[in-house]
């Protein structure tokens, strides 16, 4: 535990030192910005839209931008001679990054909307939101060398997790988009804000599949690590 805890400490010297803590800051504003002057009575239905929007920019990228610069800075295959575990490694990059977007995501929305709304559906769409968006990130990332190879490739990641955008705006609702890891975290953004309505059904739906594709994704960014990181660094 003792290990983990100083990992955890070492990702947020990391990060501050890569500049994320301060992108968080700019990219909190600049949601403000678009926020602010809208008329209150459409700020709730712009709320679920915008905090989708920051879990694409903060959770995504960061993590991506993150294993770069260790690739860069040949950190990362310094880690596979140390007695770090992947587990730990993975860890505590997952618990930190969403952290940061928990906490952006109410910075954003708070000076906004106060609490005028469901803040445990909020917490649960950001925690397995960002859950589902760094691992998929991570794990698409990692084959790659430099991120300016890594975002053509990214772009059909995202385009992927975006499909619930389609269902949440109407134009084509069906069971089999609950299958989409991001469908129930953009449900319980709409829900939180009176946009839609759960049934008890469809809120379980909503956090269980993230959390089942949470524990499919981490398998895949072991084996992913191990093979293009851990092995690569053999030849």
């Amino acid at each position: 535990m003792s290990g983990l805890a100083a990992t955890m400490r070492l990702e947020l010297r990391l990060q501050q030192r890569y500049g994320f803590l301060y992108a968080a800051v700019f990219s909190a504003a600049v949601w403000l910005a678009i926020l602010l002057p809208i008329p209150a009575g459409y700020r709730d239905v712009a709320a679920p839209l915008v905090l989708f929007g920051d879990l694409l920019i903060v959770a995504f990228f960061f993590i991506a931008g993150s294993l770069f610069f260790e690739k860069g800075e040949r950190t990362l295959f310094a880690l596979v001679v140390t007695p770090l575990r992947f587990g730990a490694y993975i860890v505590a990059k997952l618990v930190t990054l969403t952290a940061l977007t928990v906490v952006l995501s109410f910075a954003i929305i708070l000076p906004v909307h106060g609490v005028g709304f469901d803040v445990p559906l909020v917490l649960l769409g950001a925690v397995t939101g960002a859950l589902v968006m760094l691992l998929v990130s991570f794990s698409s990332a990692v084959p790659y060398v430099s991120i300016t190879d890594w975002v053509l490739p990214s772009t059909f990641w995202l385009g992927l997790l975006n499909v619930p955008l389609i269902h949440y705006s109407g134009l084509w609702e069906h069971p089999v988009l609950y299958l989409i890891p991001t469908q129930g975290p953009l449900l319980m953004f709409g829900a939180a804000f009176g946009q839609i309505e759960l049934t008890g059904a469809q809120l379980a739906a909503c956090v269980l599949v993230p959390l089942v594709w949470t524990g499919v994704l981490l398998v895949i960014a072991r084996r992913v690590f191990q093979r293009y990181i851990v092995a690569g660094e053999g030849t």
